[in-house]
């Protein structure tokens, strides 16, 4: 028996040796290879990273630590700038048995994203890594499957649709009833209490795009405002309560399962497993009661309007209904919609809390903004309809606004990392050689990340004070908005361009002209010199959250106290629990 375990290990031995010495052998012949193909297409070496301990490993913990951390954006940057310098902005980073490629140049990104583009798709680990959430769908997808994903969606975002905003109005009332529910005023002075602006924008935005795509909303503002479901046989009324959470839990799984790559299967699956459960639950139940019901699906779905009696428009387009005039399979729809959903709640969400963290701070930024929008809306107080109030004037007649937006956008990228895969061996006009502007030979299968955060921190592009919140720097001489290239990807570019992102901005214009029109002021209502915290979990929030107080246009004294709540706990019951009072 001895003899017969010490032959097993021997040849156990001599599989590792003879493995690692082919494996070593390989690595060199593909170098060389490479080479090769790179000298003949007149391509220079890209400047490579150093190794960090652990043949590069240490590359990839310091990365999750800081982005556990929220820290990530800040720490490509530092690496960046301080192992390289301000000037190189194209790298290899060499990770043990594989490179990655980190670019930060905008010429080498409008090639990846848009000049050859047929050179380029998002890699299989993304797909991998989302698809047991979401399933295949427009953000999923590569190649012709994306193509029919982005065509069946594309007329969620028409012209007509973007432009509800009677749609908007209905949340954002919700939105006030929800803050006049929750805070109390300082009887003296009008403010409201400290309150944590990103949860309320969260709700709003998971309100507005479950109504968008189902036809129901899950009223995660005011959960009062839900009314009863039909049964559905064979499945259940699903967890409207805690469908949020199912979604942040199981993309921050992802964010963690991405950056670890090749090694994702390390990452253990139970906990993401009961958010997909979670997930694929609520958009079945959906599915199934449109395929139950077929046109008549919408018939009261979404309830009486609860201000004027008006009933619910069954006309307008609602994604999922849409959808099953164009196929009936339940895993495509589902995959579809929650496709949708994820992107539609969380990007916009996140830049309205980024646009409001950064007023809090710069309050004259908030009352410049105001000026403009009181000139081209007037006031509106508590018991005031919103008037004159167009699609056109929202995208064209409020100049500062969009400023504003973009200046956020720069400052805090919603979607801070963009990446994609070779599909064969291609150039990239600049990066080598000892000035680095000469082309770059790119072997097929190599990832390319492109930290949209450090490239909207350039100096060169930006200014010295491109750590500065200044909306200024968006206003040219003329009045008009900046343009920009691929120096500014708040919502990508080329053929891959997020569909959502003018409905992204409308909305937000629409919902930051409403909040200024109610508040006359904007304070901090946490130190504003701690240094900014990224919580990234795929998109962007603040990882402090944006704890604020608005003063209200008009203060009338606050209704009546809830008898079985003290004002003295009032504050403690909000920051602890946002989501747990309500009348």
């Amino acid at each position: 028996m001895y003899k017969l375990a010490t032959n097993v290990a021997a040849l156990a031995a001599v599989y590792i040796l003879f493995s690692s010495v082919s494996w070593f052998l390989g690595l060199i012949k593909r170098k060389r290879v490479n080479a090769r193909e790179a000298a003949r297409r007149g391509c220079a070496p890209t400047p490579r990273m150093p190794k960090r301990y652990l043949f590069g490993f240490g590359r990839l913990i310091e990365n999750i630590w800081a982005t556990r951390h929220d820290w990530g954006p800040q720490y490509v940057v530092k690496a960046l700038n301080e192992e390289m310098g301000k000037d190189v902005h194209t790298v290899v980073q060499p990770i043990f048995d594989y490179e990655v490629l980190v670019t930060r140049d905008p010429d080498n990104i409008q090639a990846v994203l848009a000049t050859q583009a047929q050179d380029w798709d998002t890699g299989e680990h993304r797909s991998a890594s989302w698809k047991p959430l979401v399933g295949a769908g427009i953000f999923t997808s590569r190649g012709e499957a994306w193509k029919n994903s982005r065509a069946l969606i594309r007329p969620q975002f028409a012209m007509d649709q973007i432009n509800d905003l009677d749609l908007f109005e209905r949340h954002v009332e919700l939105l006030f009833d929800a803050l006049d529910m929750r805070q109390a005023y300082d009887f003296d002075m009008g403010w409201t209490n400290q309150f944590n602006m990103q949860t309320v924008f969260y709700n709003m935005t998971l309100d507005i795009s479950t109504e968008m795509i189902y036809g129901y909303s899950v009223h995660s503002q005011m959960p009062k405002e839900r009314f009863e479901l039909p049964e559905v046989p064979g499945c259940e009324i699903p967890d409207f309560e805690n469908i949020g959470k199912h979604m942040d839990d199981g993309k921050a799984w992802i964010e963690t399962r991405g950056a670890l790559w090749k090694y994702r299967w390390l990452l253990p699956t139970s906990d993401f497993e009961d958010d997909c459960a979670a997930l694929h639950k609520f958009g079945d139940y959906f599915v199934h009661l449109r395929l139950q019901r077929g046109d008549k699906y919408l018939e009261n779905l979404g309830g009486e309007d609860s201000d004027n009696d008006k009933p619910f428009n069954k006309d307008r387009y609602v994604l999922l209904n849409e959808l099953a005039k164009v196929t009936q399979d339940p895993v495509e729809l589902r995959s579809q919609t929650l496709n949708v959903l994820t992107a539609g709640r969380d990007t916009t969400s996140a830049l309205m809390g980024w646009m409001f963290y950064f007023m809090s701070r710069n309050p004259d930024v908030y009352q410049k903004l105001r000026k403009e929008v009181i000139a081209t809306f007037g006031t509106c107080t508590t018991n005031q309809e919103p008037e004159n109030f167009e699609f056109r004037k929202l995208r064209d007649n409020l100049p500062y606004m969009h400023a504003v937006i973009n200046e956020s956008l720069r400052m805090a990228p919603v979607v801070p990392l963009n990446e994609r895969v070779a599909l064969r061996d291609t150039v990239l006009p600049r990066g080598g050689g000892p000035k680095r502007d000469q082309p770059i030979f790119v072997p097929k299968g190599t990832q390319v990340l492109i930290p949209i955060y450090a490239l909207q921190m350039r100096e060169d592009i930006w200014g010295e004070d491109v750590e500065t919140f200044r909306p200024e720097r968006w206003i040219e001489e003329d009045g008009r908005i900046r343009k920009t290239g691929f120096e500014f990807l708040p919502f990508g570019g080329g053929v891959r361009q997020c569909l959502g992102q003018q409905f992204a901005r409308i909305m937000t214009a629409y919902v930051t002209c409403r909040i200024l029109q109610r508040y006359s002021d904007i304070q901090c209502a946490e130190n504003p010199r701690q240094p900014i915290r990224f919580h990234h979990t795929i998109e962007n929030r603040s990882g402090t959250g944006v704890w604020i107080k608005l003063l209200e246009e008009g203060y009338v004294q606050p209704k009546r106290w809830p008898d079985h709540i003290p004002k003295r706990d009032m504050q403690y019951l909000y920051r602890e629990a946002p989501t747990m009072y309500y009348d």
